[in-house]
């Protein structure tokens, strides 16, 4: 693929690209494209034949598809649009700001529009800014036979056809959930009901946050959920590579928030040196103010340090140590909560669990602290002066308390932000290692006047 688009690139020949395109897989096409600028990708689509097409624009690997779909001709838009899946569709006007979204809306056909709209009506990551209109129902009065033969005729329209939804004739709700497999195995003369489980259906709500469906479709072992209104019609169906897609982005963005930073939307190479700036330069600014706490707490210790400069040395081993701990505990309770392992009033439980936790992570890290200055002290690699089995000491007791501290305080912030209605993941590793960093030294230096008044201070 690559030696193709090498050879491409000097004299650019769409036609001729289309051609090698069709034979790969759609997934090999969308990275191909994706080498491509946008007005070129939109050439080379127009070359391909209808429904290979609409594969590539329904892929969400595909980078810069709001940009591609713009610089293709009006009617071209119009058709691939209208052949495009509700869901993926919306996803791309989604991307487009307005007034330009409604101007390319208008350009599509009546039940295209109605479609994609009825999409866009939902807030981004609930299971109804996720789902397709496209799914297979069928009255609850047909039989097997009449709903097989209904299948054949509207399966290349439809999203997935692995699962049936049984609606009450008169009333439109939803009855059951029949999957294709029992639908074959049942006799054709036999009622469609005759074929369900009779248990009641799994369904979500337009509004449930995607990582809740997402928690759903995997419990439950479902390849599609349905998203009902209040009276129970059916609005669309949630399918699992809906929710795949969905997973990824938000492991994405937990990652993105984890190193100290906005979530991009974006691939990196895509991003604007300006738009990079923004997403970057709020959270150093707050990381940066919060250091100077961490400034101030030394300044207020000024007279201790130059008592005695030996405890300067030991400054980035606390600090550190306790940050660690701090992110270890934030990065498992993040978790945790987005798995739904733990629930917001179960704070009490993790903060009994950590306390424990922490004492002993501190013991062991003040010990191989201890150790190590009397390694060095023995062995003549440094000369920490005739008081250095109190200076071992404060290390020790400092990390015990600084490891203990970090551990409870980064397990408590994710519970803290979610009550205030943030995302836990916000409680990023950075912002719990400089929370640490300020009340670490502030514990070092308690502990050291303690142990070296008298001596040292």
């Amino acid at each position: 693929m690559e030696d193709i688009l090498n050879e491409v690139e000097a004299a650019f020949d769409p036609a001729a690209l289309a051609v090698t395109l069709v034979r790969d897989h759609v997934a090999d096409n969308v990275d191909a494209l994706n080498a491509l600028a946008a007005d070129q990708a939109a050439a080379v689509l127009s070359y391909l034949p209808f429904d290979r097409a609409i594969d590539i624009l329904d892929q969400p690997e595909l980078d810069a598809a709001p940009d591609i779909v713009r610089a293709l001709p009006e009617d071209l838009f119009a058709t691939l649009l209208s052949g495009m899946a509700a869901d993926r569709a919306a996803d791309l006007f989604r991307q487009i700001d307005e007034p330009e979204r409604a101007r390319l809306l208008s350009r599509l056909d009546a039940d295209t529009r109605k479609a994609i709209s009825r999409v866009l009506v939902y807030p981004a990551n609930t299971a109804g800014s996720i789902m397709t209109t496209e799914f297979v129902s069928a009255p609850s009065t047909w039989t097997v036979g009449q709903t097989l033969a209904h299948i054949r005729k509207v399966e290349r329209t439809r999203e997935t056809v692995y699962a049936i939804y049984v609606l009450d004739q008169s009333s439109r709700r939803l009855l059951q959930a029949v999957t294709l497999r029992r639908l074959i195995a049942a006799e054709p003369d036999a009622p469609i009901l005759a074929a369900a489980r009779h248990e009641t259906p799994i369904t979500v709500p337009a509004l449930m946050d995607r990582e809740e469906v997402a928690r759903l479709i995997t419990k439950y072992d479902l390849l599609a959920v349905p998203v009902v209104d209040a009276a129970g019609h059916v609005l669309g169906i949630v399918t699992v590579d809906d929710v795949i897609d969905a997973i990824l982005e938000e492991s994405s963005e937990d990652v993105q928030k984890f190193g100290g930073m906005e979530a991009i939307e974006q691939p990196y190479l895509q991003i604007s040196f300006a738009h990079m700036i923004r997403k970057r330069a709020g959270w150093l600014c707050a990381l940066f103010c919060s250091e100077m706490l961490t400034a101030s707490a030394m300044q207020s210790f000024q007279a201790e340090l130059e008592k005695a400069l030996v405890l300067s040395v030991f400054i980035p081993l606390i600090m550190s140590s306790g940050g660690n701990s701090g992110s270890q505990a934030t990065s498992l309770l993040i978790r945790s909560l987005a798995l739904r392992e733990l629930r917001l009033g179960e704070w009490w439980r993790v903060a009994i669990r950590e306390l424990p936790t922490g004492l002993m992570l501190g013991a062991i890290l003040g010990t191989l602290g201890m150790a190590r200055i009397a390694v060095w002290q023995q062995f003549g690699f440094y000369d920490y002066g005739e008081h250095w089995m109190p200076i071992a000491l404060t290390v020790g007791l400092a990390l015990v308390g600084i490891v203990t501290f970090g551990s409870v305080t980064g397990s408590m912030l994710p519970f803290l932000l979610q009550r205030l209605g943030f995302d836990p993941a916000s409680a990023s590793a950075p912002f719990v290692a400089t929370l640490v960093d300020v009340t670490g030294l502030v514990i070092y230096f308690g502990v050291a006047l303690v142990i070296l008044r008298g001596t040292l201070l």
